[in-house]
């Protein structure tokens, strides 16, 4: 006998609703932050070890038996097993199992509401995904199949993986395409936002991950994925800003007290807070050995104003005395030539000054330094065991009317699409039954 099981006993549908292509994109994030050769090496050799795991229950009993059953359709013991071997080797926080069996519960959903509508993907079509799927670890199909293969995921789990997500991204732009379209308002509200120019500020909260060896950017990218797709609420997010977060701020839930202006923030930023509503979660933004997630608690509308900030010029100091030495460094300086006094005799390395383009200062010294005015400084950042000292020098303005309003649109209606494949996926699960032996 089965037991029945409501489908609203799993996972929030967000989380589940892209976890292998997640997962190999934080794959893919580590193998090219630098020496690819070498990363290849390595997670083709971490594969391997974990091709010899004992992965529990999964394999127990006869691997073609029915692990669960969605509706009419079965999925094995052997598919709950391959599923486990990915999980594992992106380190997946929490119940693989669970998280593993959420997944191919879904998949089935997917691939069920797909064929429902007449979409079958083609064998170029599934061959394609393949590769571009490969692309992402900058490996092509047959050397990124022969690397799961090698860990004991086969060629033909990888392709049924693909096949789902070919069917469910045809089935969503079909389906929720022409209803995601957005207004010119909407647009011209968006852009008013997220222009260097604009006044508009934030209250934002943020989190960052430590991601300084390639382990390390391979749970953080896991886990900054899993927080972006499944956090709901301003409580939820600062909830694990104090539980994983290594910045300042983790000690009041990430929360960043002062309004940030949008037009302080680096282009790539500002476009994607000023596209959240209030309680979304921005995409995953790398700073020095980390990566970093913000959250969007409120926006607040001004005026535009006739500039907006080509460079900053600004001075990091790191300190090795904490919050006593930041506090006389402070009490010491009013400008950031006052800090070549307070560097002297010290390695050279500990104060840098430097002007940089506005999109390419780190993420995380954007978000302090548009609090700052010429003059005032900031011990917040932190950089792996490290306190950094940082003091804005100066801006440079320029005027622009430059607007990438075509760019702006498609994040709308990616989102818009998102939340319609959000609340289908939520539908299909909640009228199916999950039976399990």
């Amino acid at each position: 006998m089965f037991r029945l099981k409501r489908r609203a006993d799993y996972l929030p549908a967000r989380q589940q609703q892209e976890e292998w292509m997640n997962a190999m994109s934080n794959l893919s994030n580590a193998l090219s932050l630098r020496q690819t050769g070498f990363w290849r090496g390595t997670v083709a050799a971490v594969m391997l070890v974990l091709g010899t795991c004992q992965i529990g229950a999964a394999q127990t009993g006869n691997p073609y038996s029915a692990a669960i059953v969605v509706n009419t359709q079965a999925v094995t013991n052997y598919e709950l097993g391959q599923r486990i071997r990915l999980l594992q080797l992106f380190r997946t926080p929490g119940d693989i199992d669970k998280t593993a069996r959420d997944g191919l519960v879904d998949d089935r959903l997917r691939m069920a509401a797909a064929s429902e509508f007449g979409i079958r993907p083609s064998d170029e079509d599934i061959l394609a995904g393949m590769e571009e799927f490969a692309a992402r670890a900058n490996l092509g199909r047959d050397e990124f199949v022969a690397i799961l293969t090698g860990a004991g995921v086969s060629e033909a789990s990888f392709r049924d993986f693909i096949r789902a997500g070919v069917a469910w991204r045809g089935l969503v732009r079909s389906r929720f395409g022409p209803r995601a379209q957005v207004t010119e308002a909407e647009v011209d509200r968006a852009v008013a936002l997220s222009e260097q120019g604009s006044t508009a500020v934030a209250l934002i909260s943020e989190i960052v991950l430590p991601a300084e060896t390639p382990t390390a950017a391979i749970r953080a990218n896991r886990l900054a994925e899993q927080i972006r797709t499944t956090v709901t609420s301003i409580d939820g997010f600062s909830s694990f800003a104090s539980r994983y977060s290594v910045a300042a701020s983790r000690n009041v839930g990430g929360r960043l007290a002062q309004p940030i202006p949008i037009a302080s923030l680096p282009p790539a930023v500002a476009a994607q807070i000023s596209t959240l509503a209030p309680g979304g979660v921005s995409q995953p933004v790398p700073v020095p050995n980390g990566l970093a997630i913000y959250q969007l608690r409120e926006i607040r509308e001004g005026a535009v104003a006739s500039e907006n900030t080509q460079s900053v010029e600004f001075a990091r100091y790191v300190l090795t005395g904490g919050a006593s030495e930041a506090a006389k460094v402070a009490a010491k300086v009013d400008t950031c030539d006052d800090l070549y006094g307070v560097a002297l005799k010290q390695p050279p390395e500990r104060l840098i000054i430097e002007n940089l383009p506005l999109n390419e200062v780190p993420a995380d010294i954007a978000v302090i330094l548009a609090n700052l005015d010429p003059g005032e400084s900031s011990a917040a950042l932190r950089r792996g065991d490290q306190q950094v000292f940082v003091m804005l020098c100066g801006r440079t303005a320029v005027l622009s009317d430059q607007v990438d309003r075509e760019g702006i649109r498609n994040r709308l209606i990616s989102q818009r699409v998102s939340s319609f494949a959000n609340g289908y996926l939520a539908a299909l699960r909640a009228d199916a039954i999950i039976r399990e032996p």
